[in-house]
């Protein structure tokens, strides 16, 4: 194969590239038999030398890192993963004793069933809905929780106001008011964590005078999969990392303007040698590739806008309900479950 043609088929095998009105190169081709000359056939000494994992932010609830050397296939793997197979506990079960809010029993277990919960799901067991009745709910797979508040009567003083101003009091019933009830070994075995919602100062409904709520929630194991209220987290996403090339010198006030083109801190404006101002490329990972700089016919040949195929920048923000880096190291161990199980049904079929 020629020096001309080599670096044409690097770009098409690794970059994604955008132009003015099409994106080019994005199906991939590492894959045996796809170029002749060319072996691609999957080798685990030169995936692990590729393979690489950046941890750029992480605290409680986010985590943005980039995962190079995989392709597209598995990188959106872990990312369905993530959303819908990794298990966190949710109110499930609602008996609603007392209700004389103004909010129907089916919006308020609705609103009930989103409220993100503080306990690990590796403690508990999965919900058999065809165990035996009396050994359905147990302290190895349910979490309950009770709810009971009531708003006073209007005392004298306050009808009084009520007439002058048309004002009601009322009161807020939230999270905090979710009370855990501990079962079985419960409270010895939760000690260092008892189940309790994330956040305090989610408001379930509000109740006027004389109003009250008494409720009973059970707590279940699930996945995303089966509701959304089971997914642990509020989002998880990946972009491929940009990539800026500036093909000719852009100098003086054509430097400052083609600075405006981009993100905020993709492009800098530096003195050259020669004292003059030059732009330069200080951060394309910032850049959204909003392709801006296509609409100047000036810059149109001068640069090269494209994104790393297999390099993804990934982001994570957990519910609160498990830390991001444990949500995606267990997808790593789901997915290589889901290998073994597709290998050994493979293995059946051979023999």
């Amino acid at each position: 194969m020629s020096d001309l043609v080599d670096p044409l088929l690097k770009k098409v095998r690794t970059r994604i590239v955008l132009k003015e009105d099409e994106v080019k190169f994005t199906s991939s081709s590492d894959f045996p038999r796809s170029i002749d000359g060319i072996d691609d056939s999957w080798n685990l000494f030169n995936f692990k030398k590729n393979l690489r994992v950046a941890i750029g932010r992480l605290d409680r609830l986010d985590m943005e890192f980039d995962l190079v050397g995989v392709d597209a296939a598995i990188a959106n793997a872990f990312r369905r993963i993530c959303l819908v197979e990794m298990p966190t506990m949710a109110i499930e079960k609602v008996w609603i004793f007392n209700n004389t809010s103004v909010m129907p029993d089916e919006v308020l277990c609705h609103r009930l069933g989103l409220v993100p919960i503080d306990a690990d799901p590796f403690e508990f067991n999965y919900f058999d809905e065809n165990a035996p009745e009396e050994v359905r709910y147990t302290d190895a797979n349910t979490i309950i929780f009770n709810l009971s508040v009531k708003c006073d009567p209007l005392t004298k003083k306050q009808k009084k106001e009520r007439s002058l101003t048309g004002n009601l009091k009322t009161i807020d019933v939230t999270t905090k008011d979710l009370k855990w009830s501990p079962a079985g070994t419960q409270l010895e075995d939760l000690a260092s964590r008892p189940p309790r919602p994330l956040h305090d100062d989610i408001v379930l409904l509000k109740l006027a005078p004389n109003q009250e709520i008494d409720v009973q929630m059970f707590c279940l194991k699930g996945i995303g999969k089966t509701h959304a209220k089971w997914s642990p987290v509020a989002t998880c996403s990946y972009r491929l990392l940009p990539e800026i090339i500036i093909k000719e010198p852009i100098y003086g006030q054509d430097a400052y303007d083609f600075q405006k083109c981009f993100s905020e801190g993709v492009i800098d404006v530096i003195k050259n040698k020669r004292g003059i101002p030059e732009a330069v490329v200080k951060n394309p990972r910032m850049d959204t590739l909003s392709r801006e700089v296509f609409r100047h016919p000036k810059y149109a040949k001068k640069v090269e806008l494209s994104r790393i195929r297999d390099h993804f920048i990934y982001f994570i923000e957990s519910t609160g309900a498990l830390p991001p880096h444990t949500i995606f190291s267990s997808a790593i161990e789901v997915l290589s479950n889901k290998c073994d199980v597709f290998l050994e049904a493979l293995n059946n079929l051979s023999t």
